[in-house]
């Protein structure tokens, strides 16, 4: 089920590990997205944390919250853009969303079939969405600590047939959170460190996933009047062929001759 968003803000917004998190993970959808100007940009969950950069450039920024979870009002001090809204039913056209980050709400939804569907509906033709779950094979999700032990973690083979299962294309995967969710000094001061490694070894097992998926809509071969019939119905077989009649003024010409 779905964590409190009192629970979420205060992990991301209130504590060291919280904001090590935030930063280590923000980072790296700023790398895939660099924020763009005239775009749609929407999260599901709670992915406020990492639609800040776009909040300046976007020409709309859309934080969905699930009902179960609670809603917050966001960004504090300006006008709000986050609404409540249940996991199959989001208030959006579709088609409207150009880029679309999901955090906290895949693993912890108990339909995520309905989540993904919906995802799939909101996005344009070529839009592009980024999964962000827990790392069954990392450490962030062995403890309640953070919302990373939660749900249901996935390995990269998981997550990505998922996707496919909902006609998503996963373009690029990677991870994040290679430090331990501790609380000691050491390690929410080296976490910047830990990160870098992590990129630079791609074995080691990051804390979360993040997939990167676009929506593809491919035109038919053919249809309509050019559509061929593999094994076309054979009604007028046996019937004679039918004789071309002669024409009038051929038949008076014969007539006179005669």
């Amino acid at each position: 089920m779905h964590l409190d968003v009192l629970d979420l803000r205060n992990f991301y917004y209130r504590t060291a590990l919280g904001r090590v998190a935030q930063r280590g993970i923000r980072e790296r959808v700023v790398e895939l997205w660099p924020p763009m100007a005239g775009q749609t940009v929407a999260g599901f969950g709670f992915a406020v944390p990492l639609l800040r950069p776009y909040l300046s450039q976007a020409r709309r920024v859309i934080a969905l919250m699930p009902a179960p979870q609670g809603v917050m009002p966001w960004p504090l001090g300006e006008a709000n853009v986050s609404l409540l809204c249940e996991d199959s039913e989001w208030p959006l056209a579709t088609g409207f969303v150009d880029r679309l980050i999901l955090m906290h709400g895949l693993e912890t939804s108990d339909n995520a079939a309905a989540v993904l569907e919906e995802c799939f509906r909101v996005l344009g033709p070529g839009g592009r969405v980024l999964f962000i779950v827990p790392n069954r094979l990392g450490l962030w999700a062995r403890g309640d600590g953070t919302p990373f032990g939660f749900g249901r973690p996935y390995s990269m083979g998981q997550i990505e047939a998922e996707l496919k299962r909902h006609g998503f294309t996963p373009e690029r995967a990677m991870t994040a959170l290679f430090a331990p969710p501790s609380l000691s000094r050491f390690w929410l001061r080296t976490a910047g460190f830990w990160e870098w490694l992590g990129r630079a070894a791609p074995w080691l097992a990051g804390g979360v996933l993040m997939v990167e998926a676009s929506k593809q809509i491919y035109a038919p071969k053919r249809g309509g009047l050019a559509a061929k019939v593999r094994r076309p119905l054979r009604a007028l077989d046996g019937l004679p062929v039918a004789q071309p009649v002669p024409r009038l003024e051929q038949s008076a010409t014969i007539w006179g001759k005669s």
